[in-house]
């Protein structure tokens, strides 16, 4: 009893310090420098809008951007080694690096028979697995409806967070890793288990499901069940999570302003999935921080040194932090 009064106690505390620590005056430090520069694309090939970034086991950074071709693969010194996918998205979306270093994408959108699939591929670029219907909207054991982002689990089960708000689904689902469907769950609304734009997903140490639930500003934990666990605010308006192995967090929020979620700031929060509390704020690039046009990161990635990489839609870059 003793232990269960205690996290009663203190979540809330973690949740008014970052409310407070949302303010201009008193954001958690920023340990980082950004590098200028740093990815190089070959003559020709040019950056469309960034919109997901991981880092494999090797210390290479994989980035999803909506240009042709979409994947990149960059060593650590910037140099692109790989590049595929050309002609196959109608809108990427979603990156996730297993730890096999296989390549799991998401296509948010249709048109013309493609789209609305996830994408499993070996690191040399052959598709090992497809989930969907190509070209096919729906909310059925194997069709999507925007799906935006995609997290394995370490059994290799899949989870998908399909929907992108409007009239597209809002759930979570998951398959077996051979591609089996096993559940889904979740409606729109903003009670525990539903959503507004389920952007973002993420696994921590535990097992735990994190959902950027961003239209509802927090962020949704689960069990691999589906049961609801907790819901965290004080890491802003969820884009993009990245849990890294030692349960550090990184959450980039693209939208907040005085409208949507006011009290906080873009940029990319950094903390613990293990108790919820925050350590850190590396400030989004954009000029005007209250429009309603995303123009900073809604990505987030973190390589084997510790690297922040922001996936910047509005400004078509990938942005490299170090620690200073």
């Amino acid at each position: 009893m003793l232990q269960q009064f205690n996290l009663k106690m203190v979540l809330p505390v973690f949740f008014c310090a970052a409310i407070v620590g949302a303010s201009a005056a008193n954001l958690p430090p920023n340990p980082y420098r950004e590098v200028d520069n740093w990815a190089q694309l070959p003559a020709g090939m040019h950056w469309g809008q960034v919109i997901s970034v991981d880092g494999d086991s090797a210390g290479n950074v994989w980035v999803f951007h909506r240009g042709e071709p979409p994947l990149l693969k960059f060593d650590s010194y910037g140099k692109l080694l790989a590049s595929f996918g050309q002609n196959m998205f109608v809108q990427p979306h979603g990156l996730f690096i297993d730890a096999d270093g296989n390549i799991w994408v998401t296509d948010g959108r249709s048109k013309d028979g493609k789209g609305e699939e996830v994408f499993k591929f070996s690191p040399d670029g052959r598709v090992l697995l497809t989930l969907g219907e190509a070209g096919v909207s729906g909310d059925g054991p194997n069709t999507f409806n925007s799906p935006s982002d995609v997290a394995i689990a370490a059994n290799g089960d899949i989870f998908v967070a399909d929907g992108h708000g409007g009239n597209t689904n809002a759930r979570i689902v998951k398959f077996s890793k051979d591609g089996k469907f096993i559940k889904s769950w979740g409606k729109k609304g903003s009670a525990h288990g539903e959503f507004n734009i389920p952007h973002t997903i993420a696994i921590d140490s535990q097992g735990r499901v994190f959902v950027g639930d961003r239209g509802n500003n927090r962020i949704q934990i689960f069990d691999q069940d589906g049961n609801f666990l907790d819901e965290w605010k004080q890491f802003g308006r969820p884009s993009g999570i990245f849990i890294a192995k030692d349960d550090t967090m990184y959450v980039v929020d693209s939208e907040s302003n005085t409208a949507r979620n006011p009290g906080f700031k873009r940029g990319i929060w950094i903390g613990s999935a293990k108790d919820g509390s925050i350590k850190a704020f590396i400030p989004s690039n954009e000029q005007n921080p209250d429009t309603t046009t995303i123009l900073g990161a809604e990505g987030v990635g973190v390589d084997t040194q510790g690297n922040v990489y922001a996936a910047e839609v509005g400004r078509q870059t990938l942005t490299k932090y170090v620690k200073k």
